[in-house]
């Protein structure tokens, strides 16, 4: 199977005391590691969004720890909706 073939996409919301907290800064450090491409940002109405391409297991590891989040965080929910990968990403960015 070949790289691009295996690449897959996440939306995720991530519900909880994830703002202010350093969540947007986890979530790229995390997703740099796995080599995951996509954004994270912080939305209006308190939660966290990301968009995340790459291999499946990698996302599945970057849910886990966003699942988790850093140490002043508290995750209430993810809610996850797979995607098809629109291959427009080379980095995984924090978004305004």
């Amino acid at each position: 199977m070949n790289e691009k073939t295996d690449q897959e996409a996440v939306h995720l919301i991530v519900h909880g005391n994830v703002q202010g907290v350093g969540f947007r800064y986890f979530t790229q450090r995390n997703a740099t590691r796995l080599g995951i491409v996509g954004w994270v940002k912080n939305r209006y109405d308190g939660t966290v969004e990301i968009r995340a391409e790459g291999p499946k297991s990698a996302l599945q590891q970057l849910i886990n720890r966003v699942q988790e989040g850093p140490s002043h965080a508290h995750v209430s929910k993810v809610d996850a909706d797979w995607q098809e990968p629109t291959g427009k990403f080379s980095q995984f960015g924090v978004t305004y």
